[in-house]
């Protein structure tokens, strides 16, 4: 995975994760192209049949839910529309972050940009406007079964209710709208149920989710090169006749890539022969690593899927002149819930890995370096306690590698009889990808430390060298007790934003 700058995405074709994240985390202006405004014009047309001839359409002259069976007249329709918006934004609590808010409105985009759900292109232009200035509607993040809730918190800002942030300011939607030169839009036939409709916010949250993950693990092979060379590993494990009797495609990969970190180095050179074979946390790095990037791909590949698709209902079909419409089961999040509770498990089974390899490096019986490697330990703790936030973090990410998906409780009086909690499932591997992170930073710490204890006249490997060089200008060399948590987000911001792979990429796209 290797990050491209764009500075502007147009939605109409097939959007990749790439490109979705370039717009939510890297503020790339959006822009339609001519079919996308094509597709929501013909689909507003066929919706605006069905309203003038008094049609039956789920939730445009019915009610939601329960209440599909009650009829709503043409002049209720468009009162129906601000009134779910309203009721439906109930998910509570701490908010989301405005990059997580933002990949809620471009999926929203996205889904109803297909031209399925017969909204105004005048609507769709407002959730742009709000990408392009970046107007964030303060979304609560806690409370939804798959979709509904917090798509309502981005729904009532638009209608000028609720607050968001402008700038960075926060007020009352109104002053924020104003502010940015925009006004509130009353919503008409369709278009709250549409806003609020599908799996926006479980396939946003993946998407951001299966980026940071992939990101993650892919980092870990470097911190686990890094590892493997100052705990003296041994590269026999590694033979190409050893890898070839079980040849899984990422499992080639991870070896190949560690072995390419590690050319040249002396050190590997010098543990030869020095025992027989090394733990499994060293030994196996290329079988766990490889398991879990399958996943995570197998993952990404589904997600982007998902992220062009129409999740909405119903959807309209046909002609103006002959509106086919459709309720269905689409907006159901099982296929971005059950790949992410897999992506959680996946993560936390490489942290458990780099929680290991930390250990091996701070008890000096293992290692044959001074405890905590820290020189005169007893006096110095050294690196003693950023194991033991290791092991939180690893307990919380055991935690929500729990499966949300096998979960089910019946909503809206038994007409929602079973929900998939694809959302819950992909919220907590946000949590899991920013833990994980943290896991592999406090492991890169132990083994930039660990330098000073092993001969300074050994050459380290091409890769593991080039990343030792970029580290000199983050971390000190700690002889004696520091303050160490800097170092410690330092590290992690460092994996997140994708610098540990650049320094080691120098290398090895060579």
């Amino acid at each position: 995975m290797k990050e491209e700058k764009m500075t502007k995405v147009v939605l109409g074709r097939k959007l990749t994760i790439e490109e979705f994240m370039a717009v939510v985390r890297f503020h790339a202006e959006v822009d339609f192209s001519p079919e996308y405004r094509q597709r929501v014009e013909r689909s507003r047309k066929i919706v605006e049949t069905c309203v003038e001839e008094e049609r039956v359409v789920y939730g445009t002259t019915t009610g939601f839910g329960a209440l599909v069976t009650k009829t709503i007249g043409k002049e209720d329709a468009e009162k129906l529309q601000r009134n779910i918006i309203l009721t439906h934004s109930t998910s509570v609590g701490e908010p989301f972050k405005e990059e997580e808010v933002r990949a809620i409105i471009l999926m929203v985009l996205q889904s109803l940009g297909m031209g399925m759900s017969g909204v105004r292109m005048e609507l769709l232009e407002h959730y742009r406007d709000f990408l392009n200035k970046n107007l964030i509607p303060c979304t609560p993040r806690e409370g939804s079964v798959g979709y509904l809730c917090a798509e309502g918190h981005i729904a009532a800002a638009l209608i000028g209710e609720g607050r968001m942030y402008y700038r960075g300011e926060l007020s009352d939607s109104r002053t924020a709208l104003r502010k940015a030169g925009m006004e509130p839009l009353a919503p008409s036939y369709k278009e709250g149920l549409a806003l609020l409709n599908g799996t926006s916010s479980p396939t946003a949250l993946a998407a951001m989710g299966i980026y940071d993950l992939l990101k993650a693990v892919e980092s870990a092979d470097v911190v686990a090169a890094m590892s493997f060379e100052m705990l003296n590993g041994l590269l026999r494990a590694y033979d190409d006749r050893v890898l070839n009797c079980r040849p899984q495609k990422e499992l080639l990969e991870t070896a190949a890539l560690i072995k390419q970190m590690l050319r040249g180095s002396q050190v590997i050179k010098k543990a030869e022969g020095t025992h027989v074979q090394d733990p499994l946390s060293l030994r196996c790095i290329p079988q766990l690593h490889g398991a879990v990037k399958k996943t995570l791909r197998d993952a990404w590949a589904a997600i982007e899927v998902e992220i062009n698709g129409c999740a909405d209902n119903p959807i309209v079909c046909g002609e103006p002149d002959d509106p086919q419409v459709f309720s269905n089961g689409n907006p159901d999040a099982s296929y971005v819930g059950i790949e992410m509770d897999s992506a959680c498990i996946a993560a936390t089974a490489a942290a458990k890995m780099s929680e290991r390899r930390n250990v091996r490096f701070l008890d000096e019986k293992l290692s044959e370096h001074p405890y905590f490697l820290i020189k005169k330990p007893g006096l110095n703790s050294g690196l003693m306690i950023p194991q033991y936030t290791q092991a939180g973090l690893l307990n919380d990410m055991k935690i929500l590698s729990t499966p949300a998906s096998v979960d089910s409780v019946t909503t809206s009086a038994n007409q929602e009889d079973y929900v998939s909690m694809g959302y819950n499932a992909c919220k907590k591997a946000l949590s899991v990808a920013e833990k994980f992170e943290y896991v592999l930073a406090i492991e890169l710490l132990s083994a930039y430390q660990a330098q000073q204890f092993v001969d300074a006249s050994l050459a380290r490997g091409e890769g593991t060298g080039a990343v030792l060089e970029a580290m000199k200008d983050l971390v000190p060399v700690m002889e004696e007790d520091i303050y160490i948590y800097p170092c410690l987000e330092k590290l992690k911001d460092w994996i997140h934003d994708g610098g540990l792979l650049k320094s080691a990429r120098t290398v090895l796209d060579k």
